[in-house]
């Protein structure tokens, strides 16, 4: 009998095992693909992460893989005003004030290389969940694989599994909340995007061409964010990527399409994290719309609190308790933090506000950020407050 398995093989559920593991705990880890998708997704930790992949012994390798960045600029495309700052303030408070580019599977390439060096680890690819059931010593769960059917016993089982979750859905969990209407596009693109005056992370603000642009490596990829009507063909979007680029790309020179991922954007959350030996993490728990990259930035700290507690339960033979604690402040965070600042900035960057009073508050909003240090130092400690630290550690 493992300790833990873990369902899902993105940055949630690696991140989850690799915690555990170097933690002592025999960990599973169970992927429905042959490997790490590497789709266009998810690519910025907030300075607020990097303690949580320091204490895991990550930082300085996703550090050298992705590449380090200290500047925002929000660009009215309508005016032209630009809103230019750093993050330097933030040294105040943090020796981390800067944030990590880096595609989300790269992270996962990462934990995986550690994984794998572990005797108490294990991954298993192209294995499919299938079901689960609990009892008093623990969960079985079912499986499909390339060998056939599997089952495997753990103490307690995280449900990593993205937004679509199998594990969410055999519990029988309603995944309240609503889709946007619209269809965001991610794509990753050769451009000399610098040459238009773009900086390294540029959020373009307008009703109809908002876009988020953002460097995402040292050689010169860029990943350029954008929507669509969500009642068009999605089988056809890459033949509107053209178009969409004639109104999304200032600089001189043409492009290299590299990547595109089309995706629904939801702003959903479950109606509970634990059920029993079963905890959900990460998008199989909440979705949001990336805007701001709070997404990834809450699943990631639900796993930073979820591992040492599971771990506390483990070895230490803390409360299980402890893990209604853990899964009522994640839910907690969403609900009232991660998704309304994600609207918000949806609203913001895609819509404009609607114009009027409303954008021209949001634009005072940002002046103020640019021009007083002590109110930017305010403001970007939002995503600090997304975090909660271990029931067991306090």
């Amino acid at each position: 009998m493992h300790d833990v398995i873990v369902i899902g093989g993105g940055p949630t559920g690696f991140v989850t095992a690799l915690g555990l593991a170097q933690a002592g705990v025999d960990v599973c880890l169970l992927e429905a693909e042959a490997g790490i998708n590497d789709s266009p997704r998810a690519c910025v930790y907030h300075w607020s992460m990097l303690d949580g992949l320091e204490r895991l012994g990550i930082r300085e390798e996703a550090e050298r893989i992705g590449y380090t960045k200290d500047d925002y600029l929000w660009f009215v495309k309508k005016s032209g005003e630009r809103l230019p700052y750093d993050l330097k303030v933030l040294s105040r408070v943090t020796r981390f004030n800067y944030n990590i580019q880096l595609g989300q599977d790269r992270l996962a390439e990462i934990c995986r290389r550690r994984l794998e060096a572990m005797p108490n680890a294990a991954i298993h690819w192209q294995t499919a969940f299938a079901g689960l059931a609990q009892d008093a010593d623990g969960v079985t769960v079912r499986a499909t694989s390339p060998e056939g059917p599997l089952e495997l016993r753990a103490k307690y089982v995280v449900g990593a599994d993205g937004a679509g979750s199998a594990v969410r859905k055999d519990l029988g969990l309603a995944f309240d909340g609503m889709t946007w209407p619209e269809r965001f596009v991610a794509t990753n693109l050769r451009h000399d995007f610098e040459s238009g005056g773009y900086w390294q992370s540029t959020m373009v603000v307008d009703d109809q061409w908002g876009a988020v642009i953002v460097k995402i490596t040292r050689e010169g990829l860029w990943r350029c964010t954008y929507m669509e009507d969500a009642a068009l063909p999605v089988e056809t979007y890459a033949e509107r990527i053209p178009e969409a680029y004639s109104h999304l790309l200032p600089g001189e020179g043409g492009y290299e399409l590299v990547q595109s991922s089309p995706y629904k954007m939801h702003q959903r959350c479950a109606e509970r994290f634990r059920v029993g030996r079963v905890v959900l993490a990460g998008d199989a728990a909440h979705v949001t719309n990336p805007t701001g990259g709070f997404g990834l930035t809450t699943g990631l700290f639900d796993v930073y609190a979820l591992w040492p507690t599971l771990a506390a339960i483990l070895l230490d033979g803390a409360d299980t308790g402890l893990l209604d604690t853990w899964a009522d402040e994640r839910r907690a965070i969403f609900l009232e933090r991660t998704s309304p600042q994600a609207c918000a900035y949806k609203d913001f960057v895609f819509h404009a506000c609607g114009g009027g009073a409303k954008l021209e508050a949001a634009l005072e909003g940002m002046r103020r950020m640019v021009r007083d240090a002590d109110y930017r130092l305010e403001r970007l400690m939002f995503t600090k407050g997304l975090e909660t630290s271990s029931p067991a550690e306090r």
